[in-house]
């Protein structure tokens, strides 16, 4: 992988730099982070910003360089992240990208693009999470028909969604890696029913949603019949690890911000502290660099479960960190942001694949140790 950039992909960086710089003092303020809808209007406005300004379709249309040039600048700028709209434009739409018919990319990739339509992801069901192929959400051919009935959990962004990447199982008596289908989902057909999740930062990014036979078109699935599992370890190598990528930048960005404040209050004549913040630093820049190899690969297949398990470790650690520099006050601060960051780093260990999950397909995939060694 080359890392060093041509004339044109300066100038292309330059000219994001000077984009963002006149457009980002003219945004609104950002709404409450408990207020979806507000958060989605405000996320998707964002996204048309992008997409008048010929920047939309860089999570999957762009050349690798340019999309990391893209994920690095506006993250640095402090633009604001996708949000609401990140199933769409990172794994949804990616998805599609790679594995969807002329007519389904022409369909649902420019409404995304836009900012007009907002995705969630139906993968997770409550007896079905780090076991996904054990997933029991049935889908029954009717004619041009699905038939579905189940549930799923921790649904992100049901509630302000009008698509969903839905698995379900089109063939009980297969194999069960073989019996899956991926179907496209509008929210608003009846038969589906939304209850929010309250998490522990108070929010309610996630959601159960209860399908009642829901009838999908089979013109909404992506790729063939039962072969949903292939397809979805396609949304989840891109989940894993070319989403992460914007946050990587982040916490890099972070990690300086805690820096600054430590030799402000004295935190910084600790040895320990300074050795741990120096060892992050090196980790979030190795991080950044495998982030690069992902983008430059398209889909990142098992690499992006490295990434994905040393990531969530190392955003855990940073925020433990911060923790000790804050101190309780700062810490249980409501007003700043370290608490509800350091609150849903908990999760990372399990979202998008627990950390014991990704440790089997590295021991499995990369060092081609025998299962259950």
């Amino acid at each position: 992988m080359d890392l060093t950039y041509t004339g044109a992909e300066l100038v292309y960086r330059e000219e994001l730099r000077a984009w963002l710089a006149r457009t980002l003092p003219a945004l609104p303020p950002a709404p409450d982070p408990a207020d979806w809808p507000a958060r989605r209007a405000y996320d998707t406005g964002w996204q048309r910003r992008l997409h008048e300004a010929g920047y939309a379709d860089v999570h999957w249309n762009a050349d690798p360089t340019r999309r990391l040039i893209f994920l690095e600048e506006t993250e640095l700028a402090g633009a604001p992240y996708v949000g609401a709209n990140f199933v769409g434009l990172l794994h949804a739409g990616p998805t599609i990208a790679a594995e969807g018919t002329a007519g389904q990319r022409e369909r649902w990739l420019p409404p995304v693009l836009r900012g007009d339509e907002v995705w969630c992801q139906g993968f997770s069901e409550p007896g079905a999470g780090s076991d996904l192929a054990s997933l029991r959400t049935r889908a029954v051919r009717d004619g041009d028909s699905y038939v579905v009935t189940g549930s799923k959990i921790w649904t992100s962004h049901a509630e302000v969604a009008d698509w969903c990447e839905l698995l379900v199982r089109t063939d009980p008596d297969a194999p069960r890696h073989r019996g899956i289908s991926w179907l496209a989902m509008p929210m608003d057909l009846p038969g589906v029913t939304v209850r929010p999740l309250r998490t522990l930062a108070g929010t309610t990014e996630f959601a159960e949603v209860f399908l009642d036979e829901v009838r999908v078109p089979v013109a909404n699935r992506v790729g063939a019949e039962n072969d949903g599992w292939r397809v979805t370890m396609v949304t989840l190598s891109f989940e894993r690890g070319t989403a992460f990528a914007g946050e990587v930048v982040a916490c890099r960005r972070t990690l300086r911000e805690l820096a600054r404040m430590a030799r402000g209050t004295g935190a910084w004549d600790d040895p320990v502290l300074r050795r741990r913040m120096g060892r992050l630093a090196a980790e979030f820049g190795v991080l950044w660099r495998l982030v690069q190899w992902n983008v430059s690969a398209g889909a990142p297949g098992v690499g992006g479960s490295v990434l994905k398990l040393r990531y969530s470790q190392a955003r855990q650690e940073l925020y433990d960190t911060a923790a000790e520099v804050l101190g309780p006050s700062g810490a249980l601060d409501a007003d700043r942001p370290w608490t509800s960051d350091r609150l849903s780093s908990l999760s990372y260990t399990i979202a998008a694949g627990t950390s014991q999950i990704q440790r089997n397909i590295v021991a499995e995939r990369i060092l081609g140790l025998p299962k259950g060694a």
